[in-house]
């Protein structure tokens, strides 16, 4: 029974995440309900060896009809690995618990900016090439990277927004390339779990195979529906990330 609750947690969160990001809302909670007792390290690795595969295959799918500018992300997501790794390390000898209380109200303030501006993320109009797009890129991968690495919640869409208001993409290509980011810094932290054995390898596969599941599903409905479908998820998952931190920073 409970690799089915794990199972079917992974695949929402799935499907979730490979429109927009925001998995973790789903799966992490899941994972501690169902095994309250375990080391939160542990289902945290479990977490990233399940949604890794899910946001890979989400980001090849992705890439056969989305324009990917690769010049720039490539960069990106060596930035990422690197800073998502080092996030990881932080984590384990400095307590983000600070960050609690800050993180609801960056998400309103970008729920509140990306309800105002109804033409944001609607075309895709890239603000920059070259040299000066790929440092951009970079420069975002590298400090998403490090928060995912650090604490989390959120990562996927904080890469959307910045991608659509810094970069200039429609909500569908930020979707795509931050899946590519997302994907990356996943590894990172999963390498770290890995080494340090924070894993379950038996719950895992079955997590893994239903996250693909979810992905491939949520990544369809994406490019069926286009920037305006995502948006509107994107919308829903912030809204969701602010009750659920909201909750836990000053209710809990």
């Amino acid at each position: 029974m409970e690799l089915f609750i794990v199972s079917f947690a992974s695949l929402l969160a799935g499907f979730v995440d490979s429109i927009v990001g925001g998995g973790g809302l789903i799966l992490v909670p899941a994972l501690f309900a169902v095994f309250p007792t375990a080391p939160p390290a542990t289902l945290f690795g479990t977490n990233k060896g399940a949604s890794v595969w899910g946001t890979a295959f989400a980001t090849v799918q992705f890439s056969r009809r989305v324009e990917m500018r690769w010049a720039a992300l490539l960069p990106a997501a060596a930035a990422s690995f690197v800073a998502a790794f080092a996030g990881a390390w932080l984590v384990t000898v400095v307590s983000p618990a600070y960050l609690r209380k800050v993180l609801p109200g960056v998400l309103l303030a970008v729920l509140i900016y990306t309800l105002f501006k109804k033409e944001l993320g609607r075309h895709h109009a890239p603000r920059f090439s070259g040299a000066k797009e790929a440092y951009l890129a970079s420069a975002i991968g590298a400090v998403i990277g490090f928060y995912d690495g650090f604490f989390g919640p959120g990562t996927g869409s904080f890469l959307v927004f910045l991608f659509v208001r810094l970069l200039g993409y429609d909500f569908l290509s930020a979707s795509a390339s931050a899946k590519l980011i997302n994907t990356t810094t996943n590894v990172a932290s999963l390498v770290l779990f890995i080494a340090k054995g924070h894993i379950w390898w038996h719950f895992v596969l079955a997590m893994a195979l239903a996250n693909v599941a979810g992905s491939l599903l949520g990544t369809r409905l994406a490019l069926k529906h286009g920037t305006g479908f995502v948006r509107l998820v994107f919308i829903g998952v912030v809204s969701a990330l602010i009750l659920k931190t909201g909750y836990d920073a000053f209710l809990r």
